[in-house]
C-alpha cells in the first residue's frame, strides 16, 4: 500500500449537475490531458413485482469502504497512464433519476481514460461494500443485487 492519503469518495446525497459540470471545467487548464472519459450513475425507475422503484438509500461502513476503494485506486493507476482519476458516490436516499456516481477519469490520450473509466466502474460494482435499499412507490423496499 502507497502512502497517499486515502481520499473520501462519498458524498451526501445525490450528486448534483452543476458539481459534475465544475469538475469538468476545472481540467481546462491541465493542456497535457488528451483525453476523458466520465461514467454517471443514475437511479433507475425499475418495475419489480409490479412495483416501481422511487429511490435507493445507498449505505456502507465507510472505514472499510474507502480502505478498499484506495486499494482499487491504486491498481488502476499503476494499471493505466493517468493524469488524473475522481469517483464520488452518493450516501443516502437518492431519487429515481438522480445521479449517485461519478467516476471521471483523464489522460494523454483516450484509450487509457476509457478502460480506466471503464474497470473503476466494474471493479465499484464488484467489490465495495456499498449496499442500496429499493424503495418502492408504496414505501416497501427490498435489498438492491449489484449487477
Amino acid at each position: 500500500m502507497s502512502d497517499k492519503k486515502i481520499k473520501n469518495i462519498f458524498v451526501q446525497g445525490k450528486i448534483e449537475p452543476a458539481f459534475i459540470a465544475d469538475s469538468i471545467a476545472k481540467h481546462s487548464s491541465k493542456t497535457g490531458i488528451g483525453g476523458h472519459s466520465i461514467f454517471m450513475g443514475q437511479v433507475r425507475k425499475d418495475e419489480i413485482g409490479g412495483k416501481k422503484v422511487a429511490a435507493i438509500e445507498y449505505t456502507t461502513y465507510e472505514p472499510l469502504a474507502l480502505e478498499k476503494m484506495h486499494e482499487i485506486r491504486e491498481a488502476i493507476f499503476e494499471k493505466y497512464p493517468l493524469s488524473c482519476m475522481h469517483v464520488y458516490h452518493s450516501l443516502g436516499t437518492i431519487e429515481a433519476g438522480e445521479i449517485c456516481l461519478f467516476v471521471f477519469t483523464s489522460s494523454a490520450h483516450r484509450k487509457p481514460a476509457i478502460d480506466a473509466c471503464s474497470e473503476m466502474v466494474e471493479r465499484l460494482k464488484a467489490e465495495l461494500p456499498v449496499w442500496g435499499k429499493e424503495i418502492f412507490e408504496d414505501t416497501t423496499h427490498q435489498w438492491k443485487e449489484n449487477i
